[in-house]
């Protein structure tokens, strides 16, 4: 069994804020891969499906972020899960718009998210880091992730999530790589080729040799 967590804040004030893709991208597996009804648990929803063979669950801690590490604890000790089956799912800045990449372990980078679950369970779990941009300096940081996508961000938002449900079944079953292309097929479709095949050049006439004067007769013949 597998336990994904998606990142965010509850309630509809935070719903469309940038801090709330991990919720966000977890909503989408759910809806688009026939999952159960989200329900209370673990201090937080949960929704229950498969992905090919494996079992999922999806959980959205309703603790607001900076105690998402109490929430997901309690899933993982209820289900006696190794950190190995846990996966996050949360915004990035330090990564483009639409950008994804996958990690394993490693440090929280100042996200209270995962500065909250590594106090609860320690680092050795997979993240899945969703790029949002960074608004350019630290002092912004706080008011651009608590603030609303802009209407600009919507077409590659939509793609990121509709890659990232793409690739679900892929990544539950451990093929990082075939979840990575997924998303790539949707945030960066190889282009199709637009260059027009050139129509063949006109036949080349014979060189005229004739003098101007039987040029000039031949056109009275």
């Amino acid at each position: 069994m597998k336990l994904w967590v998606g990142l965010g804040n509850p309630g509809a004030k935070y719903a469309g804020n940038r801090h709330n893709i991990g919720f966000m991208a977890v909503d989408r597996i759910a809806a688009d891969h026939g999952f159960s009804p989200w329900r209370k648990a673990f201090q937080g929803l949960v929704s229950e499906g498969r992905l090919g063979t494996e079992k999922v669950v999806l959980l959205k801690p309703e603790t607001f972020m900076n105690l998402s590490g109490q929430s997901v604890q309690a899933a993982v000790a209820f289900w006696k899960l190794p950190l190995a089956d846990l996966t996050v799912f949360h915004d990035e800045l330090d990564l483009a718009p639409g950008k994804l990449r996958l990690k394993q372990g490693g440090g929280h980078a100042g996200h209270n998210g995962l500065r909250s679950i590594h106090a609860h369970l320690g680092d050795d779990y997979a993240r899945v880091r969703l790029g949002i941009g960074h608004p350019g300096h630290k002092d912004a940081v706080a008011p651009y992730v608590l603030h609303d996508f802009a209407k600009a961000d919507a077409g590659w938002l939509e793609n990121l999530l509709r890659g990232i449900s793409d690739g679900a079944e892929a990544l539950a079953m451990g093929d990082g790589q075939k979840f990575m292309n997924a998303v790539a097929l949707r945030t960066a479709p190889p282009r199709s080729s637009t260059t027009q095949d050139k129509p063949a050049p006109p036949p080349q006439l014979p060189e005229d040799t004739r003098s101007p004067m039987q040029r000039l007769l031949d056109r009275f013949r």
